[in-house]
């Protein structure tokens, strides 16, 4: 995977590394959704309504970036769709630079690594949606400022979990596949 120029150990990811990296991103995202769901359904824990990311992304075509409330924002056509969409289109992205990053994690997935990753992409949502979507930064401006914040944090950790599980997962199968 690497190659020696010099001195220096050169990492380069190629087509399957990303390709590789794109079904964890997708997997890390279904298992951040299921753990969204299973406290949905356990606790009654509300996650994000990704219609709001769509409605978001939609109005973006007009010029509008930031919102006083997306809640309280037009409508736009598809925008659950759009949405959820642009949710694994994150999730993914996220995962491929986390290979580029550091490109041989996908040969040895490892826990902490990506937990951590998982949980520094709330940066994310709490420098750069959130704020958009008019609710302060890290959600400074929501009715309930903790609450958002440590469900966010919830979120991207499973994300987290999710990205060392599918990583497993993509690694024993490449493994059998070699």
């Amino acid at each position: 995977m690497g190659t020696y120029l010099g001195e220096e150990l050169v990492m380069r990811v190629g087509v399957g590394e990303v390709v590789q990296a794109a079904v964890v991103g997708v997997g890390a995202t279904v298992t951040m959704d299921g753990v969204a769901e299973v406290l949905r359904r356990t606790r009654g824990a509300r996650s994000l309504d990704y219609a709001m990311v769509g409605r978001w992304i939609g109005h973006m075509r007009e010029g509008v970036f930031k919102h006083e409330s997306i809640m309280a924002a037009e409508p736009v056509p598809h925008e659950k769709e759009l949405g959820w969409v642009a949710h694994y289109a994150i999730g993914t992205g996220f995962a491929v630079a986390l290979a580029v990053v550091d490109p041989g994690w996908l040969e040895r997935p490892r826990f902490v690594p990506a937990v951590a990753w998982g949980l520094g992409t709330v940066a994310a949502p709490w420098l750069l949606m959130q704020p958009c979507f008019g609710m302060g930064v890290a959600a400074s401006k929501a009715p309930n400022p903790r609450q958002a914040r440590l469900g966010s944090l919830r979120a991207h950790g499973s994300y987290g979990a999710g990205i060392w599980l599918s990583g497993r997962i993509v690694r024993a199968i490449v493994r059998r596949g070699a």
